[in-house]
């Protein structure tokens, strides 16, 4: 199912929302720090100018065809101080969750409980059949967020991408179906 205007989720401490072009400076400020993008598959670093409004405008267009829900964590007086994402495969039922979240507010439990909010949208709203994840060995933290919302370990891809297009890494991958989501 597609859900046709963007939906506002809310946290005990965030507001989820759609990222707006408003939102790229700042993106490109939390996103573009090093040790947020070395924790990542797929934050390139340096990060561009221009990267972060070119990113937003990709989500509008993917969101608009129910592809992409990208969702800004919106932390009251402070605003946007991270992603959650699920990117959707309408014909197969799943969507991958994705996530950063800039270095100040690492450890305070903010990507676990908007991850979770964002896993229930896609099995309750989207009425996904399967949401899955993966993290690099070496941001076990982020596996830790994977276990809290409910997912399963299901493997490692090994030496799966070029990390930063220069080394061979692993992704550790897991997983959850909605009948899991259930259960929880």
């Amino acid at each position: 199912m597609t859900v046709t205007s963007f939906p506002r989720l809310g946290t005990r401490r965030l507001v989820l929302r759609s990222v707006t072009l408003a939102d790229a400076g700042r993106v490109r400020v939390l996103a573009g720090d090093p040790e947020v993008a070395l924790m990542t598959s797929n934050i390139p670093y340096p990060y561009e100018i221009g990267r972060a409004a070119a990113w937003i405008r990709a989500c509008e267009e993917l969101q608009a065809e129910g592809l992409r829900y990208a969702f800004a964590l919106d932390l009251g007086g402070e605003g946007l101080i991270g992603v959650c994402s699920l990117q959707v495969e309408p014909d197969q039922g799943r969507a991958e969750l994705g996530y950063w979240l800039g270095r100040s507010w690492w450890g305070q439990g903010f990507m676990t409980e908007a991850a979770r909010a964002v896993v229930a949208f896609g099995f309750e709203r989207l009425e996904l059949r399967r949401i899955f994840a993966h993290h690099l060995p070496e941001n076990p933290a982020s596996g830790r967020v994977m276990q809290k919302v409910g997912m399963a370990p299901e493997g490692i891809l090994r030496r799966h991408i070029l990390h930063r297009g220069e080394r061979p890494t692993d992704l550790v991958i897991w997983g959850m179906l909605a009948e899991d989501f259930g259960r929880r």
